[in-house]
């Protein structure tokens, strides 16, 4: 299996022991979806299941089987003859089929598990090896709680298993007991003092109770394995197992390691959140690398710093997994250079507008709201009760006349060149009229493209929402407008985008 002794192999565990957490079980068709994006993610091996648990289980790894192409299809099994057995019927259809079996290698497991000896246990382990040889070539041994078993024991279990036919030794810290130099430690030990290692892949597989487990897989690779298994999102048994997306992004940013994989990482973020949903399990916002707040900055020291140079706060680039740019999230803490950074992102001209004098009331809104979202923001600048533009155009006032017998008409009075100016018009509805009068004053007309109204849930009022984009000279202008009146926030939306160009 191995050839670039710098390639590392990425091992995926989210269908076997991801699926293992309380409340996350999937049906056999959500196992081949997320199964087929773990395929175009560039996973070397798919851990589809445990046959011999259930029915379900045993048909998904045949379904599994027969479509995935490309990665390995592992089954897990016992060191039983009755799991080996159901493990390899369950891969019969699999171009890449491999047996996962072991046994526990601690004294604690071999005492309180087993009730058995070091003695008879590398025995049972050696006879399950040559058992499951029998059906596939590529068979992997895991020995279970390796992180709290004695080295020299670990080392003569590894060595036996290997002899037997085992082509991947599977390395656990299954109750994510050890420290990073401990289990890092481990591996070397085994890469020393086994004889035949070099006829088989060490594997790491770090459960996540210390959270440490993606410390002490990184330590494994150090030391000279070249499998990690894993999961999305760092799903699994209790605290969880290896994040995925961590060790891999590890890999790509600290390219002094000189350790490279086959991950297309551009799918991480889209494949977690397949994963977070089909399993029902959230993912917590500050989760690293694909979390709500991985690439959010809140702070307005952290924001300029971003905002003039992105390696400052940022070590990865947000795309590299899938996520189209970084989120400055606007609050009390930010600063001017946030607020000038969302205005523009929203088709503001910086040298239109008086900065100034919308920070301040970015600073009113923000003190009352924990963050200041988009439509936040529109309404800071687009209510058209007060002018946030220099030499601005403010409407004054606005009657509008409408009925089944009555010609909609309206009246305005704008504030514009310095002037309170008014005009009426009529139009075949009152926002159509509106718009005319406006026109009237200003001498010029542009034409509506498109012209959208929403409702603000949550809000008081029943406040309304208008976007509306106008072509001038060829070029496009978003204007929004916000009012308890459908009729004043359109009115409010067509100056919000007349005085981007005015």
């Amino acid at each position: 299996m191995l050839h670039d002794p710098n390639r590392i192999f990425i091992f995926d565990t989210t269908l076997r022991d991801g699926e293992q957490v309380p409340g996350s079980q999937l049906t056999t068709p959500e196992k081949i979806i997320i199964g087929e994006a773990l395929q175009s993610l560039g996973v070397d091996i798919i851990e589809a299941g445990f046959p011999i648990s259930s029915p379900g289980d045993f048909q998904s790894v045949i379904e599994l089987s027969k479509i995935i192409r490309e990665p390995i299809i592992c089954a897990l099994s016992r060191a039983k003859k009755g799991d080996i057995d159901l493990a390899a019927d369950a891969l019969k259809y699999a171009k890449h089929p491999r047996i996962h079996t072991g046994i526990g290698a601690s004294d604690m497991h071999i005492k309180y598990k087993f009730n058995s000896t070091r003695e008879e246990i590398l025995e049972r382990a050696v006879e399950a090896v040559k058992y499951a040889k029998k059906f596939v070539e590529d068979i992997e041994f895991y020995a279970e709680d390796a992180g709290r078993a004695d080295n020299v024991y670990l080392a003569q279990m590894i060595e036996a298993v290997i002899a037997a036919g085992a082509t991947v030794v599977n390395i656990p810290d299954t109750n994510g007991y050890c420290l990073p130099e401990e289990y890092g430690a481990k591996i070397r030990f085994l890469k020393e003092n086994v004889k035949n290692i070099d006829q088989a892949v060490i594997s790491v597989h770090c459960h996540n109770d210390l959270g440490l487990a993606t410390a002490n897989s990184m330590a494994g690779l150090q030391n000279g394995a070249r499998q990690v298994e894993c999961t999305i999102n760092g799903i699994g048994e209790r605290a969880g197992n290896t994040s995925l997306e961590e060790v891999v992004m590890i890999l790509k940013t600290h390219r002094s390691l000189n350790l490279h994989n086959s991950i297309n990482t551009k799918h991480l973020y889209k494949l977690s959140g397949m994963v977070s949903r089909m399993m029902r399990m959230p993912v917590q916002p500050n989760k690293a690398i694909i979390g709500k707040n991985a690439f959010a900055h809140s702070s307005g020291i952290h924001q300029d710093g971003v905002l003039k140079h992105r390696e400052n706060y940022e070590i990865i680039n947000p795309e590299d997994v899938g996520i189209d740019q970084s989120e400055i999230i606007l609050t009390a803490r930010s600063g001017r250079h946030a607020l000038k950074h969302h205005l523009e992102r929203l088709g503001y001209s910086v040298d239109r507008i008086d900065l100034d004098h919308a920070y301040e009331r970015f600073l009113e809104m923000a003190d009352k709201k924990k963050e200041i979202k988009d439509d936040d923001l529109l309404l800071l600048m687009g209510n058209g009760n007060d002018t946030n533009y220099k030499n601005g155009v403010k409407i004054q006032s606005l009657k509008v006349i409408c009925g089944e017998e009555t010609s909609p008409q309206a009246t305005v009075k704008l504030s514009y060149n310095g002037n309170d100016i008014e005009a009426t018009a009529s139009g075949n509805g009152p926002v159509s009229a509106t718009i005319k009068a406006i026109e009237s004053i200003l001498g010029n007309h542009v034409e509506i493209k498109e012209f959208n109204i929403h409702s603000i849930e949550g809000g008081s009022d029943d406040v309304s929402k208008v976007d509306m984009r106008v072509i001038h000279e060829e070029k496009s202008y978003m204007g929004y407008g916000f009012s308890t009146d459908i009729v004043r926030a359109s009115a409010n939306a067509y100056l919000d985008a007349l005085n981007k160009f005015v």
